[in-house]
Order: structure tokens, then C-alpha cells, then sequence
């Protein structure tokens, strides 16, 4: 009986720090961290048109009114009747509009703090940032001047394109840190606020959905491999455009403030907000067996902004 009761008393499995002997325990603030969250995300970015050198041809009718891309007219069936206004570059048309999507968030951490130093600590974590919507109708519109057509100098307001698209991000991390408390032992039944700074690896999925409703992309022949072709009048034509998907890898950096609170002295809830910064996020066209692929549009300096709630564990 003497054996039992005094090698589980000799043991120190069950503190952090340092067994002096004699019952005296150092405690040296380490502490094994598991931490879980949700909560919500809000994105942003700018769109950049990166179509490149793809150009369309434009028509303006008898009343010198009216201008339209050569494949409206095509459509019903002829030009005639229509003067060449000229052609447009469509990669150097603006977007539409920029990113801007709400969307929910989660992630969980491991974790240490660090031993004489429990103000520091050290966590590994996965951040989810769940799909949003990047929809734009047209996706591209500005005034153009359209190059070597039969009249000369004209100006036309041209709208190219819509999308229906997705996007979902994952983050792997490594942060570090730093609560703002004195002592040892982190204060229970008090409010601990916190700063935080990291590096990560961020994958981000896109999906793209692309129509034309306008007539100045189905045509073109370098767009024909992207999209089931069709015949109309004579014409080779994309009737509709592949869904297509892509992956974009970024190594992300990530700013943390928040405030926790200890409910014990091993459980703190905590409620902080996350920036994370990824340089381009790319949507790319591809064909239908994922072969070819050609960058369509990107969000350059995607910001996600996330606000979370979550438990921490430190024992």
C-alpha cells in the first residue's frame, strides 16, 4: 500500500513545470493549448481583367446610333446594313465591380505557451473560410476607342461578359501571441486582452460560371475550347461555357487582437478578429477534361476579415 500511494505522489504528469521534490512544485507558466472557433468572414479584393489580347469586332447601324459587337449581328444571320465601327482590346476593359462577400468562418489551434514567458505562445492552426459569391453582370464595362473600323474616333460604352462564381479559402498557420497579463498564471474572471502576428500557407478554390450575353466572346476562336460549340447561320459559336475550377496557392500573412476570458484556470473564452492577406486569387476558363486552362480574372490583395468566437483550452 505504501508503494502505491507514493509513486502516483512522486508523479508530475499531471502539472506543467517542474517537481522540486518534498511536495514543492515550480510552475514555470507552460502550458499545452487546444483552441476551437467560428464565427463570421467578410472578403475583399480588387478585380484585374486578365482576358490579355483577345479582341472583338464592332458594327454600327444605318443611324449611326446604335453599336454592337460583330456577333449580335451574326446572329441574325448578316452585317449588312451595319458599317465596321472598328475593334475593342477586352483586356484592357475594367471590371465591373470589385470583390467585396460575406461569408462564415472556423478553425482550430494547438499550441504553447511559452515556459517563463506565459505572456507568449505559440500556436498551429486551420482557418475556414466557407464559400461566398463573386457574381458580376456585365463583368467587364468602360468606354473604349475602337481601332480600324470605317469611321473614325469613335467611342463606344462596351460591356463584356457576366459571371456566376465561387470562392472558398483554407489557411494553415503559424502565430505568435502575446497576452497582456503579469505573473505567472493567466488571471481567472477577468478580461485579457491580446495581440497577434503569423505566416501561413493559403489555398483558395474558385469555381467559374461564364455566359456572354453580350456577343463579343462566343465567337472568338480562342474561347472555343472552353465551351460546347455550336453552328448558327454558319457560325461556329460557344453555346454555353464550362464550369470550371481552380486552385490558388498564396502564402498568406495574418494580424490577431482580441480579448479573452478565463473562466477557470484552464478554460478561457475568446473573442478576437483575424486579418489575413493573400497577394491574387486567379479564376481561370478551362476545357473539359482540365487540360487546358486560361486566366480569365483575379482578386489582387484579397483581404479576409474574420470575426470569431471560440474556447480555449491550456492545461
Amino acid at each position: 500500500m505504501s508503494c502505491c500511494a507514493t509513486v502516483p505522489a512522486m508523479a508530475n504528469w499531471q502539472y506543467s513545470g517542474i517537481y522540486v521534490g518534498d511536495g514543492w512544485y515550480e510552475d514555470d507558466g507552460s502550458r499545452f493549448i487546444i483552441s476551437a472557433r467560428g464565427g463570421a468572414s467578410f472578403g475583399m479584393g480588387s478585380i484585374e481583367n486578365n482576358i490579355g489580347a483577345a479582341t472583338a469586332g464592332y458594327y454600327i447601324d444605318e443611324t449611326s446610333s446604335v453599336i454592337a459587337p460583330e456577333g449580335q449581328c451574326l446572329l441574325y444571320g448578316t452585317c449588312d446594313g451595319w458599317t465596321y465601327a472598328g475593334y475593342a482590346e477586352l483586356g484592357k476593359l475594367p471590371a465591373a465591380k470589385d470583390f467585396e462577400s460575406f461569408s462564415f468562418a472556423a478553425g482550430a489551434s494547438v499550441g504553447w505557451t511559452i515556459p517563463n514567458r506565459p505572456q507568449w505562445r505559440l500556436e498551429a492552426g486551420w482557418d475556414h473560410i466557407a464559400e461566398s459569391d463573386y457574381n458580376a453582370s456585365p463583368m467587364f464595362q468602360g468606354d473604349v476607342e475602337l481601332i480600324g473600323g470605317d469611321i473614325s474616333g469613335v467611342v463606344a460604352d462596351i460591356t463584356s461578359g457576366s459571371v456566376h462564381s465561387k470562392i472558398t479559402t483554407d489557411i494553415i498557420s503559424v502565430m505568435a501571441f502575446y497576452d497582456f497579463f503579469d505573473g505567472i498564471r493567466k488571471p481567472t474572471r477577468d478580461i485579457i486582452p491580446y495581440i497577434g502576428f503569423g505566416i501561413g500557407y493559403a489555398d483558395t478554390k474558385t469555381i467559374l460560371n461564364l455566359a456572354d450575353p453580350y456577343g463579343d466572346i462566343k465567337f472568338q476562336d480562342e474561347f472555343k475550347d472552353y465551351g460546347d460549340v455550336v453552328e448558327v447561320n454558319g457560325y461556329p459559336l460557344v453555346d454555353s461555357f464550362y464550369r470550371s475550377e481552380h486552385n490558388t496557392s498564396n502564402v498568406a500573412g495574418l494580424l490577431a487582437l482580441g480579448l479573452s476570458y478565463g473562466i477557470t484556470e484552464t478554460l478561457f473564452m475568446d473573442f478576437g478578429v483575424r486579418a489575413a492577406y493573400l497577394p491574387r486569387v486567379k479564376w481561370e476558363l478551362t476545357n473539359v477534361d482540365d487540360t487546358r486552362q486560361r486566366e480569365f480574372f483575379s482578386a489582387e490583395n484579397m483581404i479576409y476579415i474574420n470575426a470569431l468566437l471560440g474556447l480555449r483550452f491550456e492545461f
